[in-house]
C-alpha cells in the first residue's frame, strides 16, 4: 500500500512540509488563491476555504 497523498482537516501531517489546498478530484484544473501551510510531523491540518477542499504534499 501506497503513503495516502490526500488529506482533510484534522489530519495529521505524515511528513514536515508545505501542503497546499487542491480541489477534491480535479488536480489538472487549478484553484483561486489556494491556501498553503508549513507543517511538522504530527500537526493537524487546518479547516479548508470550502469543504469540497482537499490538502496534498507540495514539492517545490
Amino acid at each position: 500500500m501506497g503513503e495516502k497523498t490526500q488529506f482533510v482537516p484534522g489530519d495529521k501531517a505524515p511528513n514536515e512540509g508545505r501542503y497546499i489546498e487542491t480541489g477534491e478530484n480535479a488536480f489538472h484544473m487549478g484553484i483561486n488563491n489556494p491556501e498553503i501551510v508549513h507543517l511538522k510531523k504530527g500537526d493537524s491540518f487546518p479547516d479548508t476555504k470550502n469543504h469540497n477542499r482537499k490538502w496534498k504534499r507540495l514539492y517545490h
